[in-house]
């Protein structure tokens, strides 16, 4: 669990950095009262650049906030307008895999709570499990798996962030995920759904353990986003969840996946990600009238 004296640190200089900037109050407000967090995933970072008047602020501005390793991630909080909607956003994200606890793996889901924001989507890269998905397309988490044997709820709890025993009976919205459906019809795009299953890597699958996650009911695997989805429900935030498939593991003739072909086909999927949201945006702003 956090040290929440850590987090609202964050959180409150965050906020500061946004009032400083042109605009900021009245963005701060707009993303306290009806705003979207979004986490942007491997290879996604493309979708921030439609945010119009975007204020930039890196982790590296925030004292206490973990940094992240990995290249393909920015690695810093993007606000603004998409599409009209109020959105902060999380350009990169950290991973069990970079030797973060699962604390740290939920700091910015965390900061986001604590700054007001109610909703969160999540985006990841995927490898697809089920034979009839296929790399590129987008994929609407309806359930997840938590695999990586580790949550952010585990060590002592003093109730700052929720409940002790947070239900995930829903862990993403139905209403959401409706909304997200009816997007992706308007857009004339195709678009997915099934189980996401969150592993700690950074390895990728054998093909023996790709035929075990889909006979546990998976049907894309990746190594984010399950601990982030946790704190969220913990803290009451509804959330909503992309994946966009990267590659195929089809456990009989498995290929390899080099991380180059996973982001340039993850950057792919990401414009159709990018097409949806903007569909999706309106319907979001309809949605959640001001607090």
């Amino acid at each position: 669990m956090q040290n929440p004296a850590k987090v609202q640190n964050c959180a409150a200089l965050l906020a500061q950095a946004l009032e400083r900037a042109p605009g900021g109050p009245s963005l701060l407000g707009a993303l306290q009262s009806r705003g979207i967090a979004l986490i942007l995933g491997t290879g996604l970072g493309g979708v921030a650049d439609a945010v119009c008047e975007p204020v930039k602020v890196p982790f590296g501005e925030l004292p206490g906030f973990p940094l992240s390793t990995v290249q393909s991630h920015a690695g810093r909080f993007v606000a603004g307008y998409l599409h009209g909607l109020p959105v902060l956003i999380q350009q990169g994200r950290n991973h069990l895999y970079e030797g973060y606890s699962p604390a740290m793996v939920v700091f910015g889901v965390r900061v986001m709570g604590l700054l007001g924001l109610r909703t969160l989507i999540v985006t990841n890269a995927a490898g697809a499990l089920n034979p009839l998905f296929e790399a590129g397309e987008v994929m609407l988490m309806s359930d997840q798996i938590n695999w990586t044997g580790a949550s952010p709820l585990t060590g002592p709890d003093d109730g700052v962030f929720g409940p002790r025993f947070p239900d995930m009976s829903a862990a993403y919205d139905r209403e959401l995920r409706a909304m997200a459906r009816r997007a992706a019809l308007r857009a004339g795009l195709r678009l997915q759904e099934g189980v996401y299953l969150g592993v700690t890597g950074p390895q990728l699958e054998t093909p023996a353990e790709t035929r075990a996650f889909r006979l546990l009911g998976a049907d894309a695997v990746g190594m984010s986003t399950v601990l982030e989805v946790i704190a969220a429900r913990q803290m009451g935030m509804r959330v909503l969840g992309f994946s966009c498939l990267s590659n195929k593991n089809l456990p009989d003739c498995m290929a390899e996946a080099p991380l180059d072909a996973i982001l340039s086909v993850a950057a792919e999927a990401g414009k159709t990600l990018a097409r949806l949201l903007e569909t999706l945006a309106p319907d979001l702003l309809r949605e959640a009238p001001a607090r």
